[in-house]
């Protein structure tokens, strides 16, 4: 027996990406920046948290990278990390971690002839400690969070999009920022390996490391929960005297360069930085 096409529902795909409002920001942030914003939390970050999202805009207009602050890396914090902390804590801008214990009412009635707020009935109380236990975000004030991952494990996504989840079920935030690299930086920093007299290690920048594709598809996937989160890509123009570096530093190596189709799948990689 054959089955009509007509009788298959239609697959609808929802997404909670925001349709683009470039209004919303300052002049020429698009051009150092990729912009996404999910569950409208561009809206909600300009019209709630007015002057918290315009220091922080303001703040990352004024941000730029050196081509060696790439290519010396920097151990547990990069220079780029200690950059990020030096426009934002100057402005009040504070780690922070929110922790809440569950207490349990249990209630029950004693006498099932009787009904009502008066019925005679016994409570004992239950608590989950720890109940929720989100991990610190580095930049907190008011009512926005703000985070930025340079070159962590892109499972580190995981853990940012779970305490945006919690700090926003908490009531703690309207909305999450969360700052990482565009896919557009591939050409620089393949340039960057091929001419810098120190060899970048691939796996700082590779795969598994973090890049917006790897960030979106897991918001994308609700991984954030129902909060708001504006995800911001650093786009190559944010790389201050770029050509000039590049006439200062010819092409000494082949190397092995990264390619955009390894850093857009969205497969997981549990692979080492």
């Amino acid at each position: 027996m054959s089955v009509s096409t007509d009788d298959i529902p239609k697959i609808i795909t929802i997404n909670s990406r925001d349709i683009e409002d470039r209004s919303l920001f300052p002049d020429g942030f698009f051009d150092f920046y990729e912009v996404l914003s999910y569950r409208n939390a561009a809206q909600i970050l300009s019209a709630s948290c007015k002057e918290e999202f315009r220091e922080l805009t303001n703040a990352l207009m004024s941000f730029s990278i050196l081509p060696d602050d790439i290519i010396v890396g920097g151990g547990n914090k990069s220079r780029i990390a200690k950059g990020v902390e030096a426009l934002f804590h100057p402005l009040g801008w504070r780690e922070t971690r929110v922790t809440a214990d569950l207490l349990i009412n249990r209630i029950t009635y004693i006498d099932p002839s009787k009904r009502g707020n008066k019925a005679p009935h016994e409570i004992q109380q239950y608590k989950i400690d720890s109940f929720v236990d989100g991990h610190k975000i580095d930049f907190v004030k008011k009512r926005v969070a703000f985070d930025m991952e340079w070159n962590s494990k892109d499972q580190t996504f995981d853990r940012d999009l779970y305490a945006l989840r919690s700090f926003y079920d908490c009531n703690i935030i309207s909305a999450g920022v969360l700052l990482t690299r565009s896919a557009e930086l591939i050409p620089a920093f393949n340039e960057l390996q091929r001419r810098s007299v120190k060899e970048m290690s691939k796996g700082k920048f590779g795969a598994s490391t973090t890049w917006m594709g790897k960030l979106t598809y897991r918001i994308e996937a609700g991984r954030g929960g129902g909060c708001p989160i504006l995800a911001l890509g650093i786009r190559p123009s944010l790389i201050k005297n770029f050509e000039k570096w590049k006439d200062e530093n010819p092409v000494i190596r082949a190397g092995d360069s990264i390619s955009a189709s390894e850093i857009s799948s969205e497969a997981e990689d549990d692979s080492e930085d």
